[in-house]
């Protein structure tokens, strides 16, 4: 029996949170390992990119809510969803237009887009800071667990009880879906083998006739659309705050480097990576060491790694360690 408890201890605490962080780091670094594959520079407004599809999805949840429009027992939020991707999308293509096409034809080196994406950030950060304000916003309705640690106790007669949350399973549900769309858009549609043509080879590509400003085109609206999910499912399991999204981008880009920058497999294997060291290292272990060892064994202090705040460290030092012993990352991406 306890060795029960400490597994359920461990799946309520460890693996189910880091499963749906895993998730939302998943769909945030195949964002970015997108437009370096493609577009050959590291964007580091993705974090607020997904704060601003973020935000629009909150202020039509809110619109809906307000005419009475739900979803039932899923979040309000899902039916709006569609609107934030379409706005985000709208958004980068003019930021590409009004200032990466410039540096593209100019063919700019690529840390001169790095610089140029961290201006576009500053400005994404200020534009949603002033329309929602800098606090936390909850915009999560519908049913809230999908098993209740109470029944779950009552039913098998254990004293931890398993507690899934309905915005943890929409989560990772909808990282696998999209995932998957993903995937077989790459690999089985004529612009998904352009976007790749166009990513291993650029000249060759254009020499086989593809258009490069359509492959741009396309590349910006998957990401667009990959950010607004990941945003509003990280800011439906836990809640928005625009600086949050700031703060993302570390195990975001950590993610996409410690899997392979550049290999859509890598970022989702390195958002996993990242997202259990995390949650593994800044978890107390003192309740599941109870249960495992006899009673003159048990600990009196937490049993943990490191503080919850230190958790970016964790990614940072996992970064730093992949970048020193093997920079094409776990998967083999290009060498930062």
């Amino acid at each position: 029996m306890d060795i029960l408890n400490a597994i359920v201890a461990l799946a309520n605490f460890v693996f189910i949170p880091a499963l749906a962080y895993g998730s939302t780091l998943a769909l945030g670094a195949l964002g970015v390992t997108l437009i370096y594959g493609i577009l050959r520079f590291s964007n580091f407004a993705h974090g607020d990119t997904m704060a601003f599809g973020t935000m629009i999805t909150i202020l039509v949840t809110w619109w809906f809510q307000s005419m009475g429009i739900s979803f039932g027992v899923l979040p309000t939020a899902l039916l709006a969803l569609p609107i934030g991707i379409a706005a985000t999308g709208l958004l980068v293509l003019g930021t590409d237009k009004v200032v990466y096409q410039f540096y593209r034809r100019q063919k700019a080196a690529p840390v001169i887009l790095v610089i140029v994406s961290m201006g576009v950030m500053f400005i994404m950060n200020g534009i949603v800071r002033f329309i929602i304000g800098p606090g936390d916003q909850r915009f999560a309705d519908g049913e809230r667990f999908i098993v209740r640690a109470r029944d779950f106790k009552e039913w098998s007669g254990l004293n931890e009880g398993l507690a899934i949350k309905t915005t943890q399973g929409i989560t990772v549900i909808t990282a696998i879906v999209v995932v998957a769309v993903l995937f077989w858009f790459l690999n089985k549609t004529r612009t998904g083998k352009s976007m790749r043509a166009f990513s291993d080879n650029e000249d060759l590509a254009l020499l086989s006739g593809i258009n490069p400003e359509r492959v741009v085109m396309v590349t910006w609206l998957i990401v667009a659309a990959l950010a607004t999910v990941a945003g509003v499912l990280y800011g439906l399991d836990k809640s928005f705050k625009p600086f949050t999204y700031f703060q993302l981008l570390l195990p975001i880009f950590a993610s996409a480097v410690v899997g392979g920058l550049g290999n859509p497999l890598g970022a989702i294997g390195g958002g996993f990576v990242i997202a259990f060291s995390e949650v593994t290292i800044t978890y107390a272990f003192k309740k599941v060491l109870g249960y495992l060892l006899p009673e003159s064994l048990e600990p009196s202090g937490l049993v943990q790694l490191m503080s919850t705040d230190y958790k970016f460290a964790v990614s940072f030092a996992i970064l730093i360690i992949v970048l020193l012993f093997k920079p094409t990352g776990l998967f083999k991406g290009q060498s930062v």
